[in-house]
């Protein structure tokens, strides 16, 4: 078996991936609840994810020396916070296999005829074999490969990117997180009816917008719809989700009462547990002077602070991409797959796995717990009729 890589060194994305520390997989170990991480592709994912999961993740790296820990969050790294580690596992697991790996290869072109597959290199030369596993990521290259055999494609377009927010006032906030909040995207093409994009977890203020989990898994759900009006929304944050207009409204009044002699801008009261800069930008926002005390707030800038602290409105103008996690949407047609073996069902001896199929997931080691189950399943698919 030849393993070709386009790149010097094999294995690029899984070095860079968790700052370098790999974020291997999810600690989820239940099918029905995993597949529910997955925009694209969680009713395929299923059967798949019943034969190969996390906990089989876990127990294939265990098998090899190397053993995951689990954070908080449920993100689930080697314990020695190196990506070297899985790099080095997986290298020495394929020379074990007698896997033959190429690196500095760069496929051109695939063919197929009575004999098999043709592989066209762009350094020269063909590779011939009756069998061809495509697991090329997101490369267009790889796309172009897949459509030359028969597949057709969902359009591929960026998942899981932080927001542009050209407002500097929002920007000098760079570094301040808060947790949980809730964001909700507003879109200029949205339909009467439709359901909005809305997510709750931490949120992470940026020197270009707003970033954290919140804004990536609403931007992995969305990729879509936010590609399609350009990236130009706009943000409504609930900067308090855990407590209810009406209750704030309530501390609000009864601070103004309580606190009557001090500045309303110097800090947040303790009910409303806000990191000290937000809180004086919200009350910026909101229209209240620097200097002002609790005492002289009106009726009309308790509202206006309310409206700041449960729908803050700000526009998106853009997208960046997050870090080295770049995830795409869209792919290979799911239908044309046979996900008990990832074969193709329009070209005989092909097999797909991992990001070239129209599948994806939010951050968390869930994109690379389905590369693991498919490659898995084709693996396993491939040998059996090497076997035979």
């Amino acid at each position: 078996m030849v393993l070709l890589e386009a790149a010097r060194e094999p294995l690029g994305k899984v070095r860079i991936s968790g700052g370098g520390r790999c974020n291997v997989t999810h600690a989820c170990f239940d099918p029905a609840v995993l597949v529910q991480h997955y925009p694209r592709g969680h009713k395929a994912l299923r059967g798949p994810f019943s034969r190969f999961q996390p906990r089989d993740t876990v127990a294939w790296f265990r098998r090899r020396g190397v053993t995951l820990k689990t954070e908080a969050d449920g993100r689930m790294f080697p314990t020695t916070d190196d990506s070297a580690t899985i790099v080095n596992c997986l290298v020495r697991a394929a020379a074990d296999a007698g896997v033959q790996v190429e690196t500095g290869a760069a496929v051109t072109a695939v063919s197929q005829d009575a004999q098999g597959f043709a592989v066209q290199l762009r350094a020269g030369g063909t590779l011939r074999g009756d069998r061809l596993l495509l697991a090329t990521g997101s490369s267009p290259q790889g796309y172009r490969i897949a459509q030359s055999l028969g597949h057709t494609l969902a359009p591929p377009v960026p998942s899981l990117f932080t927001f542009n927010v050209p407002e500097p006032a929002l920007r000098e906030l760079a570094g301040v997180s808060v947790e949980p909040a809730q964001v909700t995207v507003k879109l200029p093409n949205q339909k009467p009816g439709q359901k909005p994009l809305s997510q709750t977890g931490p949120l992470l203020i940026t020197h270009w917008g707003l970033s954290g989990p919140a804004v990536l898994k609403l931007s992995a759900w969305g990729a879509r719809v936010l590609h399609d009006c350009g990236y130009r929304a706009i943000a409504q944050i609930n900067w308090l989700p855990t407590q209810s207009p009406d209750s704030l409204r309530q501390i609000l009044q009864q601070t103004k009462d309580d606190w009557g002699k001090r500045v309303i801008r110097a800090a947040a009261p303790p009910e409303i547990s806000l990191p000290r800069r937000l809180w004086d930008y919200l009350g910026d926002r909101a229209q209240v002077p620097p200097d002002q005390r609790w005492a002289d707030l009106s009726k009309i800038q308790l509202h206006r602070l309310l409206q700041e602290l449960t729908q803050s409105q700000h526009a998106v103008a853009g997208k960046g991409v997050f870090k080295d996690e770049f995830v795409t949407c869209g792919g290979v047609s799911l239908p044309e797959v046979d996900f008990k073996t990832m074969s193709s069902r329009v070209c005989p001896g092909l097999y797909l796995a991992g990001e070239i199929l129209d599948i994806d997931g939010i951050t968390g080691g869930f994109n690379f717990q389905s590369a693991w189950t498919t490659g898995w399943l084709a693996g396993r698919a491939i040998a059996t009729l090497a076997d035979s």
